[in-house]
């Protein structure tokens, strides 16, 4: 059985009940319904099938061949919301070749996945908790115990940063915790975030890569960062880094974190890295990265067009706006009612009936008090601007299920949502402004629940005009 194909919205039938009207059921019926198929394209274990093939000894990885026979062991390491899939496929390749393995993975799955020798150790996400540090402290033991002639393959996916924590000397786990909070809090970028993660660790920024020198490393990676930047998906264990200590400084400082009390410890790291007395993380062209290959074998660009061609199978014309877009999630929202009402009044920049496919990862700058993730906050904001318009819907997800600190994957929205809100007493730009697009959702009933998918490539938004 493939496992994402009982991906399901739990609470989909509500959301078809919330409809005031046919068309507008209509629409939103269509957006949960691409979703859905966008989900389970995401299948890690599809991408690693669809990118490893073996035949006898002979391990074909993309257009690199490995004789699986001139290694004397083997060994599979790695983090992420994908990796407990990814780590299943990869073992009914590899079978006895495989000599041991262990793996971060996400706690709290529905699904449990079956593996003879790669242990799956279940941590926390966002926030780094300790089994993450004793698990990636194991992972970097077995990199460091790989010799001239093993292979080490490693798994990579979306959320990797907190699934595989090992602070550097003289920093805390507490201390890591504060930050990742205080990063996620501020509106910063992923880039930016992985950046400073680089710095105060042991594992991230190609030091995986370097703990493993010299064996052979194959890292097999699920990408959840716009554009596929191989240093910044789970800030690059096993790629060059092209970030300094003085870029993690001026981040920091940047987002007003630099003078924070709780960050005593970090700012002496980092401080102590600029003047030289740390050695920074392995750069592009260091030896060794010379038998390292990394490989991307999924992104949201493929969720993506798989939810084009779900559209048109239904009968829509469908445009993909971009798998990159990035900003403040309430910004988007806006600029997303506006391609719903140009297709409304115009049919541009496609003819009605029309589905409007958008990826990436937008940000949430936190001033508020309330909960809420990014897509939920883009949506809120986007039934501001569609309000009282007819036949239309937008619903937006993190692929993971997780939307940012909630339990939510995203939310739905058409132009009746507001005034439904209203009815209720309540007023959506009060619960904008309060960063509480969670509450707002979860009075209406308009939140999508899917639970943890086990896949990470992102978010998708889906616009609907029937």
């Amino acid at each position: 059985m493939v496992f994402f194909k009982v991906i399901k919205m739990f609470n989909e039938k509500k959301l078809l009940e919330n409809a005031v009207s046919d068309e507008d059921r209509k629409a939103r019926g269509v957006a949960l319904r691409i979703l859905r198929a966008a989900l389970n394209s995401a299948d890690p274990r599809i991408a690693i099938r669809n990118h490893i093939h073996r035949v006898d000894n002979i391990l074909n990885v993309d257009n690199l061949t490995f004789a699986l026979d001139e290694f004397q062991r083997i060994f599979v390491v790695g983090g992420g919301k994908a990796s407990r899939a990814m780590a299943e496929a990869l073992e009914e390749i590899l079978g006895d070749n495989l000599t041991e393995g262990f793996v971060n993975v996400l706690q709290g799955m529905e699904f449990e996945f079956r593996t003879r020798k790669i242990f799956l150790n279940k941590v926390r996400h966002p926030i780094p908790d300790k089994k993450g540090v004793e698990g990636s402290r194991k992972i970097i033991q077995l990199a460091r115990e790989a010799k001239e002639r093993d292979l080490i393959i490693c798994l990579i996916s979306g959320g990797g940063s907190a699934l595989m924590p090992l602070p550097a000397t003289g920093i805390t786990l507490q201390d890591k915790q504060n930050l990742t909070e205080a990063l996620l809090k501020c509106g910063a970028t992923i880039h930016e975030i992985n950046s400073v993660r680089k710095h105060v660790s042991e594992l991230k920024g190609g030091q995986l890569t370097e703990a493993s020198y010299p064996a052979t490393l194959i890292s097999l990676i699920l990408s959840d960062v716009v554009g596929d930047p191989l240093d910044t998906i789970a800030s690059g264990p096993t790629a060059p880094d092209r970030t300094t200590f003085g870029d993690a400084i001026s981040i920091l400082k940047k987002h007003n974190l630099w003078k924070n009390s709780l960050f005593k410890s970090i700012r002496k790291r980092l401080e102590a890295g600029l003047r030289g007395k740390i050695s920074e993380t392995p750069k592009p062209g260091d030896k060794v990265f010379g038998k390292t290959h990394n490989f991307i074998i999924g992104n949201n660009r493929s969720v993506a067009f798989t939810a084009c061609q779900e559209a048109k199978d239904l009968g829509f014309n469908s445009l993909l706006l971009s798998s990159m877009i990035e900003g403040e999630a309430r910004h988007v929202g806006i600029a997303y009612a506006g391609i719903i009402k140009e297709i409304l009044y115009s049919n541009n920049p496609i003819p009605k009936p029309a589905v409007v496919i958008a990826g990436g990862e937008t940000t949430v700058t936190v001033t508020g008090h309330g909960r809420g993730g990014r897509n939920q906050e883009l949506v809120l904001s986007s039934s501001l601007k569609i309000e009282g318009l007819r036949g239309i819907a937008i619903a937006s997800i993190g692929t993971d299920g997780i939307d940012g600190p909630t339990d939510a994957a995203g939310a739905i929205a058409d132009g009746e949502t507001t005034k439904r809100a209203h009815d209720k007493g309540l007023d959506a730009r009060e619960f904008l402004a309060n960063n509480d697009s969670y509450g707002f959702f979860s009075k209406l009933d308009d939140l999508i629940f899917t639970g943890p998918t086990g896949t990470n490539v992102d978010d998708i938004t889906a616009m609907v005009v029937v």
